[in-house]
């Protein structure tokens, strides 16, 4: 199956997530601190991490920062303890896969986990590339590209592209997309579509006729911008 790296101060919780991914046949390391996980991440590149964001000394969002700098893409669910969408949308903007709010139900996260690790192995099912206004959007390598210029999106955010694009102009809900992104996992009545909608627009700019590449369509949800 898949390597993930469980990160919290808590053992009670390492251990009950530990034993739910062993049983469902994943491979398992764990770490207590920032340091410790961003160490292990960084030598042994996971395909994912569960990490908490009330860590000691380096926090989660420390721990995010730093790898993706240091050009680690495994993908990252955060836990937080605090039900604030201030937290929820700075873990997004960080490059955060998504995440789970303490206390959560095992089977809630292991329902995350899965969806996230499906989006994971749907990257290297072979794909053609896609011409969307000036963009190219490579879907076997995951990169999207203006004039040969790669522009760096994180995981959710390239597949929010993709999937908009695959009918420009055809307007799904955040519900719609958030199914097609997160699997049954995901909450449709949070902010996360939004945040990510936001991000994307900040990377890609404006085309060139101007307006915006993903269009709002007031009280429905979102379109890629007709051709």
């Amino acid at each position: 199956m898949s390597y993930i790296l469980v990160v919290d101060d808590e053992p009670h919780i390492t251990d009950v997530v530990s034993a739910y991914l062993t049983r469902e046949g994943h491979r398992v390391d764990t770490a207590a601190d920032g340091d410790a996980a961003f160490e292990l991440a960084r030598s042994t590149r996971p395909e994912l991490i569960v990490l908490d964001v009330g860590l000691p000394g380096r926090s989660g969002f420390d721990v995010l920062r730093d790898l993706r700098t240091e050009g680690v893409d495994s993908a990252v669910i955060l836990l937080t303890a605090r039900d604030d969408l201030i937290d929820r949308v700075a873990g997004l903007e960080m490059g955060a896969d998504d995440y789970v709010t303490k206390p959560f139900e095992p089977r809630e996260l292991m329902a995350r986990v899965g969806a996230v690790l499906r989006r994971k192995g749907d990257a290297a099912e072979v794909k053609p590339t896609r011409a969307f206004l000036d963009l190219e959007v490579d879907l076997d390598a995951r990169e999207v590209t203006r004039d040969g210029t790669p522009i760096s999106l994180t995981r959710v955010e390239f597949d929010l592209l993709a999937t908009l694009t695959e009918r420009p102009g055809a307007v799904l809900s955040r519900g719609q997309l958030g199914e097609r992104i997160y699997g049954e996992a995901f909450e449709a009545d949070d902010r996360t579509m939004d945040s990510h909608v936001k991000n994307l627009r900040r990377k890609l700019d404006r085309p060139p006729a101007g307006g915006d590449y993903i269009e709002t369509v007031r009280g429905v949800g979102y379109r890629a911008a007709r051709r």
